[in-house]
């Protein structure tokens, strides 16, 4: 296995969207304050955005709060939970996916079940009941880069992309 050296330059974009998504965390605490959740740690940060876990008070069910930077990432992500949610979906394949608790669209903020791995759980780059439109350069690009960042799992990877398809969900 090949290890790979980060440089300053390729972290850089990785940084400033840690940074960045710091400033979601007001967002969170105000969702938190009306459902009587206690914001807890981070579990996680990208170029979209945070997820943190929120904890109920009183009860033992943790949930994630996702706070999401923009409309382009959230309208998508949130219309995709809502699918599942609706067609009752807990599992693609052999992979857990989190349920639909509760959102704000003032915050960009979905409230989501906490999930064990295997899972799929970003639906911000999602489209919903059609495959988006790219010339079959941008395609195979894309397929040439997963096939790179998934390796000896990428057939896999393309059985569970499938899978989401039949419910009309689209991954990019």
């Amino acid at each position: 296995m090949i290890r790979r050296i980060s440089t300053w330059a390729e972290r850089a974009p990785y940084f400033w969207s840690v940074v960045m998504n710091e400033s979601l965390i007001p967002n969170a605490g105000l969702y938190a304050s009306r459902r009587g959740l206690e914001l807890a740690e981070t579990l996680g940060s990208g170029k979209d955005g945070i997820v943190l876990v929120a904890k109920h008070k009183g009860r033992p069910a943790d949930v994630a709060l996702k706070v999401l930077r923009w409309d382009e990432a959230y309208l998508p992500e949130k219309l995709v939970y809502e699918r599942l949610k609706r067609l009752g979906i807990s599992r693609v394949l052999a992979f857990n996916v989190p349920q639909l608790v509760g959102s704000d669209d003032a915050l960009r903020l979905i409230e989501m079940t906490i999930v064990k791995a295997p899972f799929v759980l970003d639906f911000a780059g999602a489209h919903l009941d059609a495959r988006p439109e790219f010339s079959e350069e941008i395609w195979a690009d894309w397929e040439a880069d997963k096939r790179e960042k998934f390796e000896d799992r990428w057939s896999q990877v393309q059985r569970v992309l499938d899978a989401f398809e039949e419910l009309g969900v689209y991954l990019l």
